[in-house]
């Protein structure tokens, strides 16, 4: 029997609160509680994909993950090191082995800097390279990535959006990384140019045995990439499970409504969709319902939904869900939304 490889990154209980500006919340003790008890993992050479609505916290996570913001609470282990608890100089040798790729490759890149100096910079931070040997093996990333080493004299406004995010890829890679956050990093792109940089995701994956965790609202883009994806709201995760399985069959009411409201490119398609549709906007991170947090906008809210917040537990070997009546959701054809029929 094969053994179960330990994870490359464990999350425990992660929260990330902000204080209010607001005086008047300061006195009332409002907190923004931006991401409030994540736990997940991530195993060597796999993506997990993250996904919910704008505001639910999952940009917060992927940077508290990388220590881009200083978690309130819980811990994140990357390769049995608790990154939370390491000072400056024990996380910088630590940040080589996590990296970033963030949505707008634009923003992302010093418009002052040359392709080269950008892609080198991290190169020089780790004292990794220096001189001639730093520039070939610049030129050998842009060749990685799909780019010409020619590049290397540009300035990032002299490359289109798809280009410039391989630059950005191409310097997360300077540093021999072994797990990628990817917030976002494709949503900024054309269409035909995402299938481009997730199919250059996928091939570096597989020959540089990369781990990801992967941010995206879009559903589709998530399931061609993921191996597991995890539902995100209000702060809280609701469910997570194999790609394949979550898609075809989502156990929480939010994950239904997600995959509900999920287009198709196809006018002879016919979505189903749930009993009663949500409606509503997300609770304030700052004033968050007692209970279940989905129970204002949930068409099976009862009233245990609010008065006892439902557990995140293993309901399935590989399956985690935060709902009090997810067998309700799992055995009612009605309920489960996220079908196409023609």
């Amino acid at each position: 029997m094969t053994a179960t490889p330990a994870p490359l990154l464990e999350v425990k209980d992660l929260q990330v609160h902000y204080k209010s500006r607001s005086r008047a919340h300061r006195k009332l003790g409002y907190d923004v509680r931006a991401v409030d008890g994540v736990s997940f993992t991530v195993a060597p050479g796999e993506t997990l994909g993250l996904v919910g609505e704008s505001g639910c916290g999952k940009s917060t996570t992927g940077r508290a993950v990388l220590q881009l913001v200083k978690p309130t609470g819980g811990s994140v282990w990357f390769d049995g090191t608790d990154v939370t608890e390491a000072g400056r100089r024990r996380l910088i040798p630590l940040r080589r082995g996590m990296q970033a790729v963030f949505q707008d490759p634009y923003d992302s890149l010093n418009p002052r800097m040359t392709i080269g100096d950008t892609v080198g910079e991290p190169l020089i931070i780790h004292r990794l390279a220096k001189g001639e040997e730093r520039r070939k093996r610049v030129g050998d990333l842009l060749e990685l990535v799909g780019l010409n080493r020619e590049l290397m004299s540009r300035r990032p406004s002299e490359l289109s959006g798809g280009q410039r995010q391989r630059v950005c890829i191409a310097k997360a890679l300077a540093v021999n990384p072994r797990f990628i956050v990817c917030d976002e990093a494709v949503s900024a792109l054309d269409v035909s140019v995402q299938a481009q940089v997730l199919n250059l995701l996928r091939r570096l994956q597989r020959e540089l045995d990369l781990s990801y965790l992967f941010i995206g609202h879009d559903l589709s883009v998530v399931r061609h990439i993921s191996d597991r994806v995890a539902v995100m709201y209000s702060g809280l995760l609701v469910e997570s499970a194999d790609s394949e399985r979550l898609y075809e069959r989502p156990y929480h009411p939010y994950t239904v409504s997600l995959l509900a409201s999920s287009p198709v490119a196809d006018p002879r398609v016919e979505r189903s969709r749930p009993v009663a549709a949500v409606t509503g906007e997300p609770p304030s991170p700052m004033n968050v319902p007692t209970g279940c947090r989905f129970t204002p906008r949930c068409p099976l809210a009862r009233e245990k939904c609010r008065a006892e917040a439902p557990a995140y537990t293993e309901v399935e070997p590989g399956r985690m869900v935060a709902c009090h009546f997810w067998q309700e959701v799992k055995e009612t054809p009605a309920v489960l939304g996220a079908g196409a029929t023609t």
